[in-house]
């Protein structure tokens, strides 16, 4: 019996006050054995500090508190840095893959807000993006669509890195010097 988005529950985690934590997916999954079913819950949680870093975690116990602390542990263990335009939308656009899932990412303008589904509205928030275009293409697995957004995170890449790994400044990367003076 799946709970699919149990409303993106927000909680203020104690140990650490510089993360926030979304509660995305809770599921119940039940193992048969001789004396009939052992019932657990796996739990999905994204966690992140609203200024570019963002993790995902999934835990599994048999009690659904436990669960979601276990995916908040792991979330904190595998954050990445999202670079972010202007500190609210993304650099350019990205696509990201993962199983049947596909997303699509847009950069957008300001005052645009989050426009998403489900688990990625929630990757996007705590992520700290607030001007963001997104579709998912294919599953509606939260697993999966949550999966590929990360994927696309880890394509993006910012106009600074890329001026450093060709040795140039950012005004070149975009062109913006003064043209050449013609002969003729």
């Amino acid at each position: 019996m799946a709970r699919p988005d149990m409303g993106s529950r927000q909680r203020g985690d104690r140990d650490d006050p510089e993360f926030a934590d979304k509660l995305v997916y809770i599921n119940r999954v039940s193992k048969v054995v001789k004396g009939g079913r052992r019932f657990s819950f796996s739990a999905l949680v994204i966690v992140g500090d609203r200024r570019g870093r963002v993790g995902f975690g999934t835990g599994k116990a048999r009690e659904v508190p436990e669960a979601i602390r276990k995916a908040t542990e792991q979330a904190k263990r595998k954050l990445i840095r999202v670079p972010l335009r202007e500190g609210r939308t993304l650099h350019h656009d990205i696509e990201g893959r993962f199983g049947a899932g596909r997303v699509v990412m847009r950069s957008a303008p300001a005052g645009t807000g989050i426009i998403a589904g489900g688990p990625m509205r929630a990757v996007f928030e705590m992520a700290g993006m607030k001007d963001v275009v997104a579709k998912s293409i294919g599953t509606s697995n939260p697993h999966n669509m949550v999966q590929a957004t990360f994927d696309g995170f880890e394509r993006c890449v910012s106009p600074r890195s890329i001026a450093a790994k060709r040795g140039k400044k950012v005004s070149e990367i975009f062109g913006r010097e003064e043209p050449a003076e013609q002969t003729g």
